[in-house]
């Protein structure tokens, strides 16, 4: 027999079958998941195609172990103390790690639902800091003598909880990258490492 007519026979009766193949039955509780989902999804709040599996989380989950709210860590457009910049509240949502360091994703009005961050600083022990190169050590700035500098507050801690974590927060170093300015509303350019000890000092 021609080898054409064999596939295209062949081809005939897998389209014929699929046509005509019994559809499952849905059973009663499998109908209810459905018409929830499309219910659900009739007024999605995330980007659906981008995010399909998108779940209202807390808005810190995962950053949440402390929020540091600090000033002088945006770079100025003049370095003046009076530079508007200087004197804005960058608010740090950070994660501890059991190796002693912090992340902390920053963002320039919060961490609400739609707020993006603008960069991080990432956060280490003194002992971590002595291990660094010499020429690396020149990015990274001392809690110690930061921490005033900069206003920093910790709104979500009581005053006896700000007095315990202070010591250990001392005794940091902190480097700082962007990789947006605020004004911006996409990442533009480079990334930039932030030397917060070169910012003008408020009591100066």
């Amino acid at each position: 027999m021609n080898l054409k007519l064999i596939i295209s026979g062949i081809g005939i009766c897998l389209t014929v079958g699929c046509a005509t193949a019994t559809p499952p039955v849905e059973s009663a509780a499998e109908s209810e998941h459905s018409h929830t989902a499309l219910a659900s999804a009739a007024q999605p709040k995330y980007n659906p195609v981008m995010n399909p599996r998108q779940i209202e989380h807390p808005n810190t989950l995962g950053f949440n172990d402390l929020h540091i709210q600090a000033k002088r860590h945006l770079k100025p457009d003049v370095m003046d103390i009076k530079d508007p910049k200087l004197n804005a509240i960058v608010h740090h949502h950070c994660k501890a790690y059991d190796d002693g360091t912090l992340v902390c994703l920053m963002f320039p009005s919060g961490m609400k639902a739609q707020d993006k961050p603008i960069g991080f600083e990432y956060i280490i022990t003194t002992a971590q800091f002595n291990s660094l190169p010499e020429k690396e050590k020149h990015y990274w700035h001392y809690h110690k003598d930061e921490v005033g500098r900069a206003c920093a507050t910790f709104p979500d801690l009581t005053k006896e909880e700000t007095d315990k974590l202070l010591p250990a927060i001392h005794e940091t170093y902190g480097k700082v990258i962007y990789f947006q300015k605020p004004e911006d509303k996409f990442p533009l350019g480079e990334p930039y490492i932030l030397n917060v000890h070169e910012m003008p000092d408020f009591k100066k």
